[in-house]
C-alpha cells in the first residue's frame, strides 16, 4: 500500500531519485529508489537526516512557532524534501538538480493527506 504511493510520487515528480517513509528513529518503513538513488545511498542519507527532523521539531516547539510540517535540504547532487506525517514518521523525496521541486512538494502534500489516517496517533 505505501509502496504504491511512493512509486506514484516518483512517477509524477521529474528528477526523482527516491522516496521513503522514515521513522524518527532512523529506520525506513518503506522505500522506492531509482538506480541513481541506490548508488547515492539515499536510504543511508535519509537516516542521517532524521537528526535534522528531530532538531527542527524541537526548535519549532521550543520557540513557540509550532509543529514542523516540511523541511528542505539543498545539496550539490540532490535536494531532499521531508514532509511530516506525524511526530514519529515522515516522507522523504530526493530530487536531482534540475528536477521539479515544486511538483515534489505538491506530491508529498497529497500523500500526507492520503496517509493521514494510517499515521494518526
Amino acid at each position: 500500500m505505501f509502496k504504491e504511493t511512493l512509486v506514484t510520487i516518483m512517477e509524477r515528480t521529474e528528477g526523482s531519485l527516491g522516496a521513503l517513509i522514515m521513522g524518527t528513529d532512523g529506520i525506513a518503513v518503506e522505500k522506492v529508489l531509482a538506480e541513481a538513488g541506490e548508488e547515492a545511498n539515499l536510504d543511508v542519507a535519509a537516516a542521517e537526516f532524521t537528526s535534522l527532523v528531530r532538531g527542527a521539531q524541537r526548535a519549532g516547539n521550543d520557540t513557540g512557532l509550532g509543529a514542523l510540517r516540511e523541511l528542505v535540504v539543498s545539496l550539490d547532487r540532490a535536494s531532499v524534501l521531508m514532509r511530516l506525517l506525524s511526530r514519529e514518521y515522515f516522507l522523504v523525496l530526493a530530487i536531482k538538480p534540475g528536477g521539479n521541486l515544486g511538483r515534489g512538494r505538491f506530491e508529498l502534500r497529497k500523500a500526507e493527506l492520503e496517509m493521514a489516517k494510517d499515521f494518526a496517533i
